[in-house]
């Protein structure tokens, strides 16, 4: 996570000046592939979010691309791991992914940036389904962004989204598959994301007014049922 938001303009310079390092590391016989995910892939392939704090990453390179993360994140000031994997090891994660990418650019003749877009990014989001992020917030704005395309992504196209990444529908919370279909059924896109990113803010900032009243209590399995709670308290 960064203290500094990326925009689409200086993503494209960090990965830029990430595969000129990589490479006069490694010269032009290693190439190397990242998959960008979560916020990275909305900024670049949607225009509803001006900024990510997110760079999450899956990373096929030689151990070298560690060093040139880092080195790029000195010249340029980033945080350690600007760019980190740490994606890998959540429940969103799953080899499949790769299969189901999309090509975006090649720098420096050594490294292919790939990202997520469509309903599969749409089936990660609702895999994470976290409601103090952009997860479902994020969700909404590219139903939104595909409608005004013309090209509307359909209940069925994302159930079978979320089946080929994760093997079933099913894995999805009752929860999640309830926004998703409401969301559809519904159709006010602007409307919705509005609304849900209200929320989001809202329970984000609940979330740390109690951690600071209670720090260390709030975990992956009980974070939904703290947001439900802190609700109904302010009702």
């Amino acid at each position: 996570m960064s203290d500094q938001p990326f925009t689409k303009e200086n993503l494209d310079q960090y990965l830029k000046e990430l595969a000129k390092e990589f490479r006069k590391r490694n010269g032009k016989s290693f190439p190397a592939e990242i998959i960008l995910i979560g916020g990275a892939s909305v900024l670049i392939n949607y225009g509803f979010r001006e900024m990510t704090y997110d760079m999450d990453a899956i990373i096929n390179a030689a151990s070298s691309m560690k060093d040139s993360i880092n080195y790029v994140g000195d010249k340029y000031n980033l945080p350690n791991g600007w760019m980190n994997d740490d994606f890998m090891r959540t429940d969103s994660y799953t080899p499949k992914i790769a299969a189901f990418s999309r090509y975006y650019r090649t720098y420096s003749g050594v490294v292919t940036f790939r990202t997520i877009s469509g309903e599969y990014l749409i089936a990660m989001k609702l895999k994470s389904g976290r409601e103090y992020k952009y997860d479902r917030s994020d969700v909404i704005g590219i139903l939104w962004e595909h409608e005004k395309r013309g090209e509307p992504l359909t209940l069925s196209r994302i159930r079978q989204a979320v089946t080929d990444l994760y093997g079933s529908y099913d894995v999805l919370t009752d929860d999640v598959k309830l926004f998703i279909e409401h969301a559809l059924e519904d159709g006010d896109y602007e409307r919705m994301y509005n609304i849900v990113r209200r929320a989001e803010a809202e329970n984000k900032e609940n979330l740390l007014e109690y951690q600071e009243k209670k720090p260390g209590v709030i975990n992956p399995d009980n974070v939904s049922a703290i947001i439900a709670a802190l609700r109904r308290r302010e009702r």
